[in-house]
């Protein structure tokens, strides 16, 4: 049987892709930082998921990795990540860091340590972006600034591993169905008095905004297993794309606004972000 860690997967989309994958015969190890949440997901699926105690920020997690999984692994779905909300000017060091470190640097220190696995099993590697690693917007700088790395990362991993025919793929949700945009509304709360009231005046009309867009955000959000149907593709295609797009709303929106001259495309995106 095929084998797959999976990072994240103790919750939204990276449990998702676990259990969808297990579903469809994958021996699948579930990366969670909680070993709480490593039973959770192994009792969901008994016979095909193993939790892996995995912090991809954790030096000794990921060495751990070593002891843990086979010695071929047919494939690691990069998908642990988090998301640091804030206008730049507010965010300090520690949060660009903390973006940083999970979503980048993590990702790749993983990726690094399977990777002699993927190879000997002529594996895939496949990284769970966003569709903001293409459009950056407001009051996301640092996330959207650690998926566009992400991606320039993978991109030049493709390239780079193609002597040995390893894929790698680049997954591309918009909004998704999780825990994190149904409690979008506690995160801006938290985001609004977090800040010195000197950057909350300065920046209220931005707040108000993304307090008016996110009803909108949690309406088109789409079920995970459209994401978790991708990332099945992407692992079993013969010829895997190097990126695919969660949704055809999402496609066409990437699609045309990244064409557009950069100041039609501002005032689009912060429109749509419902800011000033």
């Amino acid at each position: 049987m095929p084998t797959v860690l999976v990072t994240g997967a103790s919750r939204g989309i990276g449990r998702s892709i676990a259990e969808h994958l297990a579903d469809r015969g994958w021996d699948v190890y579930a990366g969670v930082r909680n070993p709480r949440d490593g039973e959770a997901i192994a009792a969901s699926r008994p016979q095909r998921i193993s939790p892996v105690t995995l912090d991809v920020t954790s030096d000794a997690d990921v060495s751990a990795l070593d002891t843990a999984l086979p010695e071929r692994l047919d494939a690691v779905v990069n998908n642990a990540g988090i998301a640091v909300g804030g206008a730049v000017e507010t965010l300090s060091r520690d949060d660009w860091r903390k973006q940083l470190e999970v979503n980048v640097i993590g990702q790749f220190a993983v990726t690094q340590a399977v990777l002699p696995r993927i190879r000997r099993a002529g594996g895939r590697i496949v990284f769970i972006s966003s569709v903001n690693g293409r459009l950056s917007m407001p009051l996301i700088g640092a996330y959207s600034a650690s998926k566009f790395a992400l991606e320039a990362g993978a991109d030049a991993l493709r390239m780079e591993l193609s002597p040995w025919r390893i894929p790698v793929v680049v997954i591309q949700p918009a909004q998704t169905d999780t825990d994190m945009w149904r409690t979008a509304d506690d995160m801006v709360v938290e985001l609004e008095e977090t800040l010195s009231s000197e950057y909350r005046e300065l920046y209220a009309r931005h707040i108000a905004g993304m307090k008016k867009s996110i009803p909108t955000s949690q309406r088109i959000a789409v079920p995970t297993d459209r994401v978790s149907a991708l990332v099945e593709r992407a692992l079993t295609a013969r010829r895997p794309r190097a990126r695919y797009i969660v949704g055809a709303g999402p496609k066409l929106q990437v699609g045309l606004v990244s064409r557009l001259p950069t100041p039609v495309r501002d005032r689009i995106l912060r429109r749509v972000s419902a800011q000033p």
